[in-house]
């Protein structure tokens, strides 16, 4: 698994190899520069000995002012260039998210909140970020801090340096046994950060229900509690953190306390000049600072592979429906007759199918409407006529040709679907009408809200089209959201039209009204009309009554009247109802 997400952070950074090269190339002359220094002082220290001279010191003083000076220009280089790069692995990372969640199918949101999703977009995102940026620079440092110290320091005295070394052993086992906690406790801290996330995405989008009800309080406490946790969670992070940094930073110290101790014992038998030893000591020195910087690279590292983790499992989520490898384009012009064998549909964990062998033949320019009790199956097949919802081979056809052989945006760009939740951005009326074609001229866009029966009412308000309607279409009633998403659907002018109870808040008369302009003209479209408004289904060409997954009746409105059945007495209803209005 830590090879896995090792060779999943250099996939992220194979793009920016070159910059990640230079980045690394600059600490590398870094600290190459940084070892010259001490080896510098020390031989000067003892050339000194003999005859002390201050030409010697300030030619010296000078010299390392501008290598200390040069390695000041090329370590920002260096950090420009690494932490640019976690800057662009930031900006890959969230485009690749988005556009892979573009691609997955409308079940996975109802098992994936939101909130959730959100934060490891962002969230999760920024821990990998700053582990291929801070965590790669750091630790690039640190072996070259050693690598090219070490040497230097053998060099002086190879007794001296691995007396120095001995406690380092010490660090690394330190740095596993807190590791895997460090691990758990991180990604205690995402997830309940997750959960708090959520909480605010829900409760601003239901502000209006919470207001209703007068749950402000009930809301406080539920995100005290989940505050609280995220508190404790990140507590108890810091707590091991807190120890685990001034644990590693005091092991650094006491290597440099041994080679006090046992250096001024050389110096005395003469095995070490002072020159040497001063060398020694500003060698042990630069380790510190990278020894106690990995305390912090091991934080980043385990941040980052919890982020790593819950990133890759959005991306590599593979989609339910796309197209086959073998998809063929829908031939053209698409006259909009639809086909079903025998069509069933389970949706995943039930064990009684949504639609059990549905059968049935709509013809072009056909408006069928499509009745029946709540849970009767009508917006499972609302969904899968566009492959919403992922079905079988051989089972549903457009113009004869099966659906799941077609490539899907040729398939969508034939069906206009407006659901029952009609859904508005926050932008303007006219941006909302011609979502779907964004080219579309202000007179396409008025024939279509005509045809939706939104005009007149759009007229009043006073920016007319112009009007942002706020989040999720706040500002207008649910009739008016309706019939937007209605005129949204008219203006791409597909062939086949899909209404989910999507004129349920609108009056029977403007339902009926609205319906049967869809049944004339000459480019009359295929409508499938699912509808609890029995007034504006009885105007459509033919009627399927669905119950417990099946269409147990078909015909004209007429007709069922004289079958006895479950259309007699869902039309008895709602005589009944409309006589009690």
């Amino acid at each position: 698994m830590a090879n896995s997400r090792l060779q999943k952070l250099l996939s992220y950074l194979r793009p920016h190899t070159p910059q990640v090269s230079l980045g690394i190339l600059a600490l590398l002359i870094v600290n190459g520069l940084g070892a010259y220094i001490p080896w510098l002082i020390g031989d000067n220290i003892d050339e000194m000995r003999p005859a002390f001279s201050f030409d010697q010191v300030w030619r010296v003083a000078l010299l390392i002012l501008i290598l200390a000076s040069l390695m000041g220009v090329i370590r920002l280089v260096s950090r420009i260039l690494i932490f640019g790069v976690g800057r662009k692995v930031e900006f890959d990372l969230k485009q690749i998210i988005f556009e892979h969640l573009l691609k997955l199918e409308p079940s996975y949101f109802s098992t994936n909140t939101s909130g959730d999703l959100i934060n490891r977009a962002t969230s999760d995102v920024d821990n990998i970020r700053r582990l291929v940026g801070f965590a790669v620079l750091s630790l690039a440092n640190t072996l070259f801090a050693y690598g090219i110290t070490l040497p230097f320091m053998m060099l002086k005295s190879v007794r001296l340096t691995l007396m120095a070394l001995a406690v380092y052993p010490l660090m690394l086992i330190t740095v596993q046994l807190f590791s895997e906690k460090l691990r758990n406790q991180q990604q205690s801290v995402q997830e309940e950060l997750s959960n708090l996330s959520e909480l605010i995405q829900e409760d601003m989008s239901g502000i209006s229900l919470i207001k209703i009800y007068a749950q402000e309080e009930n809301e406080r406490r539920a995100f005290r509690g989940l505050n609280q946790k995220l508190l404790r969670a990140n507590l108890n992070l810091a707590r091991t953190r807190n120890v685990l940094f001034p644990v590693i930073e005091a092991l650094s110290y006491v290597s440099l306390l041994i080679l006090l101790w046992f250096g001024s014992g050389s110096i005395a038998t003469g095995a070490i000049s002072i020159g040497d030893f001063v060398a020694l000591i500003l060698y042990a020195e630069r380790l510190v600072f990278p020894t106690a910087l990995l305390g912090f690279t091991i934080t980043a590292y385990q941040r980052g592979e919890v982020s790593v983790d819950r990133v890759e499992s959005i991306v590599t989520i593979e989609p339910k429906i796309q197209n086959s490898p073998d998809a063929i384009e829908l031939p053209k012009p698409v006259n909009g007759q639809i086909v079903a064998k025998n069509l069933s549909y389970t949706y995943p964990g039930a064990t009684t199918p949504a639609l059990n062998n549905v059968s049935f033949m709509i013809n072009p320019g056909e408006t069928v409407a499509i009745v029946g009790a709540i849970g009767s199956g009508k917006s499972t097949l609302a969904n899968v006529l566009p492959r919403l919802l992922a079905i079988g081979a051989n089972q549903l056809f457009l113009d004869g040709q099966d659906v799941t052989t077609l490539r899907l945006q040729d398939l969508r760009a034939a069906i206009a679907y407006v659901p029952q939740d009609s859904f508005l951005f926050s932008t303007s009326i006219k941006n909302n009408i011609r979502y779907g074609s964004p080219l579309s001229e202000q007179p396409e866009v008025e024939n279509a809200a005509k045809q939706a029966q939104i005009q007149t009412e759009i007229l009043n308000f006073p920016q007319q089209y112009e009007t942002v309607v706020g989040e999720r279409g706040i500002t207008l009633s649910g009739g008016q959201r309706q019939r937007t998403a209605l005129a949204r659907a008219l203006l791409v002018d597909a062939p086949v039209l899909i209404l989910d109870d999507a004129l349920s808040s609108v009056d029977n008369q403007t339902a009926t009204q609205i319906l049967e302009n869809l049944s004339t003209g000459v480019d009359r479209k295929t409508v499938i009309f699912i509808s609890h408004q029995l007034s504006a289904a009885a105007t459509a060409n033919r009627i399927f009554v669905m119950d417990v997954g099946s269409i147990v009746q078909s015909g004209t409105h007429s007709q069922l009247l004289q079958q006895p059945g479950l259309y007699q007495s869902l039309w008895s209803q709602h005589q009944i109802e409309e006589f009690l209005r």
